[in-house]
């Protein structure tokens, strides 16, 4: 898997470029894993609402092709962008879900956060003391995670706050959640940089996606991805 830094790019230049490799790429043509900041922006997903925008702001609202509601991307926020094969290894999006929340969490605790995942809501959740509804009582998100696939293959991927301006999720219902409160390393008491965050991210989700379904036998696929 080939990794690129993008630096601090252009939302949508950078959705039109990883749509236009998706849809070029040949059978040979090898994964690729981006890392890039985005200037302050809105992304509604393909079941996004404008009315989970709450209020009017200057910052740019895009609507996009990723699965999911309505998330924000700003400057001290990692996103990582898998542009895989889905068909040659030989997996469906929830098991692609799953491995990327896998490297997410492994990575915080890799930096003393504890977090976890909530049945029916895509991403990564830490425990801080929310007065957010059930099932997200006690909890803060912490990555956002949307995914397109197009003819068997995957691209857009994965949000982890860092050390962000969080008053823009003030405007919006996180993920489509009235309530749902948001919370970055910074915020949990972990001051570090988003270079440390992406190389131990990246390291994560390179060593879990390029795990093929052949590879990961039913009796080791769980003991692989956890390990």
């Amino acid at each position: 898997m080939i990794l690129r830094q993008l630096g601090c790019a252009d939302y949508v230049s950078t959705w039109h470029a990883m749509r236009e490799f998706s849809a070029h790429r040949g059978p040979q043509t090898e994964d690729e894993l981006w890392l890039v900041e985005h200037p302050s922006v809105f992304t509604l997903g393909q079941t996004g609402r404008r009315q989970h925008l709450l209020a009017a702001t200057d910052i740019p609202v895009v609507a996009s092709d990723r699965g999911g509601q309505i998330t924000y991307h700003g400057p001290g926020q990692v996103v990582a962008y898998p542009l895989l094969d889905l068909r040659r290894l030989g997996i469906y999006v929830k098991e692609l879900v799953f491995r990327i929340e896998q490297s997410v969490i492994q990575t915080l605790q890799s930096l003393g956060i504890e977090s976890r995942r909530v049945s029916g809501a895509p991403g990564v959740f830490a425990p801080h003391p929310s007065k957010a509804p059930p099932p997200f009582t006690g909890l803060a998100k912490i990555a956002a995670l949307g995914i397109k696939v197009a003819g068997g293959r995957s691209y857009h991927g994965v949000a982890l706050n860092v050390a962000m301006d969080l008053s823009p999720y003030s405007l919006i219902d996180p993920c489509g959640y009235a309530g749902l409160q948001v919370v970055d390393l910074a915020t949990l008491g972990v001051h570090t940089d988003c270079n440390t965050v992406g190389t131990r991210l990246s390291e994560r989700l390179r060593a879990h996606l390029s795990i093929s379904a052949a590879d990961a036998a039913p009796a080791t696929a769980f003991a692989r991805l956890t390990a």
